[in-house]
């Protein structure tokens, strides 16, 4: 008789092998890229927005698992929320009934956008994405989609055919039918419009890779552009949704805009279990599931099941019960003020910008001869090398957890949990003054540390 599985005893026993195991059966260049930079750390615990390692050091989570922890790690509501609905022993997944759960998680996120009607539950934001497509074409009987360049919208194949960065479309060709069109240009798209085949615009109002904003009535015009040709608008808000910007929804910050279809999913989860929904107006699913014959055209196999459906209720009650929308809202503002008085102070220093919990900042060529000539040698090398300067100590000797924006950019975003409080922001914002100060005043470790970046760069090229 074998014995019970203990995963308490296997994770003692195996844990310290993590790096190993990831080199060995994984993606073998995740654990070199993090002991390049030093960020291979072992965190023994997390809670809320902070990390402890082995020996009790405190670290603020300004990641949030790339904005799937919108309330935080193990919140106490969404923990009882899994053990409930595991103890209640459903019949799950039976795929011949109608469990309530879905029913009622769907009713729920259609609250916060009285427009639509629909959900399709999937298990990921490229799904949600590779519904809403696949929806977009079937309705309006059109083959193409139009995106905005440095758009992410997801990695699996149709999702990446309105991938806006090409580093991660190589060698994946062909893709769908796809046109990418400015962000902001309504020209442009009009110009593709009258051409008479496009089923729909793609676009994060804001978008993740770099955090850009679409410009003020973009999306309302653009909104009406399309539906003037017959073409609908899909937005993307699988990262800005659920409060991140300071709105349920980010496009809920211009009046007048309703998209047609709606990709949600990341904190949905409660950082649990994967979910991801795609709301839609009520005439796009009864096209697309015009009949019984039609009833599973487009299914998903483990797409609503209780766990993910328990969280994603869970989710919403604490966001409406602790007000996170409005706490992303203000801490927030604090965060980018803050930030945005130091745009004078260091040279180094280029733009903040974005919305609620989800601020960018970019990191320009300074005007001193000093500080410009060791910009170039990062700059050579490869675009973002500075970013990633900054990032490593911030980690390294303050204990935060960030991000560079995306490939080849001088762009650190900050996208927390949604629970940080002003104390959180401060520290950030003291830590960033402090790493910056070492950046002008030509700190030897940061430097030296960037020139190592550089060797790697030009290796792997």
């Amino acid at each position: 008789m074998t014995e019970e599985f203990d995963l308490t005893a296997l994770l003692a026993e195996r844990g310290a092998e993590r790096y190993e195991l990831h080199a060995k059966h994984l993606n073998h260049q995740l654990p070199r890229m993090l002991r390049t930079i030093g960020f291979d750390k072992v965190y023994a615990r997390a809670e809320g927005a902070h990390f402890w390692d082995a020996d009790g050091n405190d670290y603020l989570d300004m990641l949030a698992g790339f904005a799937v922890m919108g309330l935080g790690r193990h919140h106490p509501v969404v923990r009882k929320a899994l053990h409930d609905v595991l103890d209640a022993s459903l019949a799950d997944l039976t795929r011949f009934d109608c469990p309530p759960l879905p029913g009622l998680l769907a009713e729920k996120l259609l609250s916060y956008s009285p427009h639509l009607e629909r959900v399709f539950f999937g298990n990921s934001g490229t799904e949600a994405v590779e519904t809403a497509l696949k929806f977009a074409r079937y309705a309006t009987g059109r083959p193409r989609v139009l995106y905005c360049p440095h758009a992410f919208h997801g990695l699996t194949t149709g999702s990446l055919s309105v991938n806006g960065e090409n580093g991660f479309r190589d060698g994946f060709a062909p893709l769908l039918p796809d046109t990418p069109v400015p962000l902001g240009d309504v020209d442009a798209l009009a110009r593709e419009l009258k051409k008479g085949d496009v089923a729909a615009l793609i676009v994060e109002p804001i978008q993740g890779k770099g955090v850009h904003e679409a410009p003020p009535g973009y999306l309302r015009a653009a909104q009406e552009l399309l539906h003037r040709h017959k073409a609908l608008l899909i937005a993307d808000e699988v990262q800005t949704g659920l409060g991140r910007t300071g709105k349920f929804y980010a496009f809920q910050h211009e009046d007048g805009v309703e998209p047609d279809l709606v990709c949600v999913a990341k904190a949905l989860s409660g950082g649990y279990v994967p979910v991801g929904a795609t709301l839609g107006r009520d005439w796009i699913f009864q096209k697309v599931y015009s009949s019984m014959d039609r009833v599973q055209v487009h299914s998903a196999s483990f797409g609503s099941n209780a766990q993910a459906m328990a969280a994603g209720l869970a989710v919403l009650s604490v966001m409406e019960n602790q007000e996170i929308v409005a706490n992303a809202a203000a801490v927030g503002e604090r965060l980018k003020s803050r930030l945005e008085e130091l745009v004078d102070r260091y040279e180094l220093l280029a733009d903040v910008r974005g919305r609620g919990l989800m601020i960018g900042i970019e990191f320009g060529r300074p005007r001193s001869l000093r500080l410009r000539s060791r910009w170039t040698m990062l700059q050579a090398a490869r675009k973002g090398l500075f970013a990633q300067m900054v990032v490593v100590p911030l980690l390294q000797r303050h204990r935060i957890l960030t991000q560079v924006s995306g490939d080849h950019l001088e762009v650190i975003k900050l996208i927390p949990p949604l629970i940080i409080d002003t104390a959180d922001a401060d520290r950030f914002v003291d830590a960033f003054t402090e790493v910056m100060d070492d950046a002008h005043n030509g700190g030897g470790l940061m430097w030296d540390f960037g020139k190592t970046l550089v060797k790697q760069a030009v290796a792997n090229r």
